[in-house]
């Protein structure tokens, strides 16, 4: 590995790399500032490639490295952050395992574009075989929705109620005809969260509908767990038409634990 360099790095462009002059000095060094001048620089930790991918990471986050857009080499990569190319090909083959890269034969690599699909998939189909795993999921949502609720209680309009309400008529629709009505249960949870009017809670309820796409579609298919989440989701919509944010969020704690106990967790 290069040893360290006291400069600050430039901008990943059409620039050249430092080099020291004879006095030790670097020559020619553009100015470069920001979360930029701090992430590309030598790599003084132990864990050269953990270390190389976390900062690449935060560089397509914040835009540096922009989606669709390939990457530079790993020879210039390797200049830039004072490393062996092997150390700057092992963090890119962890940043491609979780998502974030795309290697295409011939082109280079790529930058994706963020899908949090594409990263909960994985573990969603580990929910499926892992019990405790499950188990734990469960224990997530009853922190988390039966505070949904209550947000949604105080902040949901009209038409947030209406909209809910249509996908109950639906699921009694599909249960009477002995359809799936898995759509409508993740819908369900989903028009809940934008109730809240809080983005965050609308991406985090996203992201846990998303992990449990897999076990919904099994637990759905037993005896009895269609009619406990149309009953669960009447009572729900029960308290939030009255605005009852203590009772909303007591209906969905009661949803949950429901779905629970057939679920065995």
């Amino acid at each position: 590995m290069v040893g360290p360099v006291r400069t600050l790095s430039v901008p990943l462009a059409s620039r050249g790399v430092k080099r020291p002059g004879r006095s030790g000095q670097a020559v020619g060094r553009p100015r470069s500032s920001g979360l930029e001048s701090r992430l590309i620089e030598p790599i003084k930790k132990t864990r050269i490639a953990e270390e190389i991918g976390d900062r690449i990471r935060l560089l397509i986050l914040e835009g540096t490295f922009a989606s669709g857009r390939p990457l530079p080499s790993e020879r210039a990569l390797a200049q830039r952050f004072g490393v062996s190319r092997g150390s700057i090909r092992d963090a890119l083959r962890m940043l491609e395992t979780i998502g974030l890269l795309d290697t295409r034969h011939g082109q280079g690599t790529f930058v994706q574009e963020l899908d949090v699909g594409r990263l909960v998939a994985p573990l969603a189909s580990v929910l499926t075989y892992r019990h405790d795993l499950q188990a734990e999921l469960m224990d997530v949502r009853r922190i988390l929705e039966p505070a949904v609720a209550r947000v949604a209680a105080a902040r949901m309009t009209d038409d947030d109620l209406a909209a809910l309400e249509r996908i109950l008529d639906t699921q009694r629709r599909k249960r009477k005809s002995g359809q799936s009505a898995i759509l409508e249960d993740t819908a369900f949870h989903a028009v809940l969260a934008r109730a809240t009017r809080n983005r965050v809670l609308v991406s985090i309820m996203a992201t846990l509908n998303d992990l449990l796409v897999e076990s919904r579609t099994l637990t759905l298919k037993q005896k009895g767990r269609p009619e406990r989440s149309i009953k669960g989701h009447e009572a729900v919509i029960a308290a939030l038409r009255r605005r009852d944010e203590d009772d909303a969020a007591r209906a969905m704690l009661e949803h949950i634990d429901q779905i629970a106990v057939l679920i065995g967790s």
